[in-house]
């Protein structure tokens, strides 16, 4: 069975406009994919979870009317609020679905120090409790797509730090910049998008 909608979070300083091409894609597919409604990604303000709290509300306003599970997708910082929100969302939420998310770093590596600076709302010391909170994974399955060429982000921390059967992390070929509309990674997102109930089939590159 579909998920009934597909969210899509923009990374930083972006708006729906970088992830056009996704959703465009996703509409070719049969889906309905939305705007996150926020306009720029400025980064959170004030209290993380506070704001946190205010974006679910705002896409639970979103969703409403839907009566099946949507699927939360977000580029870079936007995969943040997507894995984030899955958290508190669930079991309204299906899956989860990052591009170039670096949610298994600490701030002084991997070019993540405007992460740590944007989720604490200070300096980039490294706070272990944040990361800790950022590694761990929603109670639902959850899919890190990856590339060793990113140039922004280092691979090593968009990939989950310990197994499940919850977590996938698929590597592409792909800037940072351009994951929105490379081609491998709509491949992987429409694959995601149409596993069907019960285990999922472990997704194979098409040649």
């Amino acid at each position: 069975m579909r998920d009934s909608d597909r969210p899509i979070f923009p990374g930083l300083g972006t708006d729906g406009k970088s992830v056009a091409s996704l959703r465009a894609r996703c509409a070719a597919l049969g889906y309905d994919a939305s705007d996150w409604g926020q306009g720029f990604n400025t980064g959170p303000k004030g209290d993380l979870d506070a704001w946190l709290l205010d974006l679910k509300s705002a896409v639970v306003d979103l969703l409403s009317g839907n009566t099946q599970p949507a699927t939360l997708i977000g580029w870079s910082l936007g995969g943040f609020y997507a894995r984030e929100l899955a958290k508190l969302m669930a079991p309204s939420v299906r899956q989860v679905i990052t591009m170039g998310t670096p949610f298994n770093a600490v701030a002084d590596c991997s070019n993540v120090g405007w992460l740590f600076r944007l989720l604490n709302g200070s300096s980039a010391a490294v706070d272990a409790a944040m990361s800790r909170r950022l590694r761990a994974p929603p109670p639902v399955r959850t899919t890190s797509i990856y590339s060793r060429s990113d140039g922004v982000v280092a691979w090593q921390t968009c990939c989950h730090h310990r197994r499940s059967s919850l977590v996938h992390d698929i590597e592409v070929g792909s800037s940072h910049i351009g994951m929105t509309w490379n081609r491998d990674v709509l491949a992987v997102v429409a694959d995601r998008l149409g596993q069907q109930a019960g285990p999922w089939r472990r997704y194979v590159r098409a040649h």
